[in-house]
């Protein structure tokens, strides 16, 4: 028996890089995949994959949140994974920055969790596996005020629901990855005007000499959802080739 089998697994962002991948795996383990985004053409690509249903979701609009989760009838696995990374340090940010990361970043996951738990509570069960950062929670990275700020609520959110729904049955956990390949990232480094330097400089702050792969994020994404991990919850889980060790 798939580690996933039997189990409906909603995963926001699903259109590349981190939840793209813990999608397809997902998928390969047997669960039933909601896989969410605003982008057609991902979408697209991801219906065309055996165990994935794709729907597109803006995760900041609480009506299309609720609209889908009634839907699909409720979800054993969340997996939050929508999030957008700002530059700069506190002089350079502005309040609508501010205001937009800690709409996608934080609240988009306190409205995604609110809709899924009364059902998962209801079933006396479910997992659900928050997207953070090192970044906030674990260090402060330069140049990263606001992203490091909504991050670190990330945390704490992931702790308090942990704590407060524990005897209910329902796990709450979050990753905290470090430089992950992606083409989010692959934007951000080009957005700076010097592609190779501010690669290598992200390579270079890694002890392994390369940046992670979203299937290795994948893999712990995967494990967080499946009952094996059934002890373990309220963690932050840090997966940064050893940037922050």
């Amino acid at each position: 028996m798939k580690r996933l089998e039997g189990k409906t697994c909603l995963v926001t962002a699903a259109g590349q890089g981190i939840g793209r991948a813990s999608a397809e795996r997902m998928a390969a383990e047997g669960g039933r995949v909601i896989a969410t985004d605003i982008n057609d053409a991902s979408l697209a690509e991801l219906n065309a994959i055996d165990g994935i249903e794709a729907r597109k979701l803006d995760v900041t609009n609480k009506a299309e949140i609720e609209a889908l989760v009634s839907d699909i009838g409720g979800v054993d696995v969340l997996f939050n994974c929508a999030g957008i990374v700002h530059n700069g340090t506190i002089l350079d940010a502005t309040e609508e920055e501010w205001d937009f990361a800690f709409d996608l970043n934080v609240k988009s996951q306190f409205r995604m969790i609110r809709a899924v738990l009364p059902h998962m509570i209801e079933k006396g069960s479910g997992s659900i596996i928050n997207m953070s950062s090192v970044a906030g929670p674990v260090t402060g990275p330069v140049n990263r005020l606001v992203y490091s700020a909504s991050k670190a609520a990330v945390a704490g959110m992931t702790r308090a629901i942990a704590n407060d729904h524990v005897k209910q049955g329902i796990r709450c956990n979050a990753i905290a990855p470090g430089t992950v390949d992606s083409p989010s990232l692959h934007d951000r480094l080009r957005a700076t005007g010097d592609y190779e330097g501010a690669l290598k400089t992200f390579i270079g702050r890694q002890p392994m000499g390369r940046i992670g792969k979203p299937e290795e994020i994948a893999a712990l994404v995967t494990y967080l959802a499946a009952d094996e991990s059934g002890f373990t919850t309220g963690v932050v889980h840090v997966v940064d080739g050893g940037w922050t060790a």
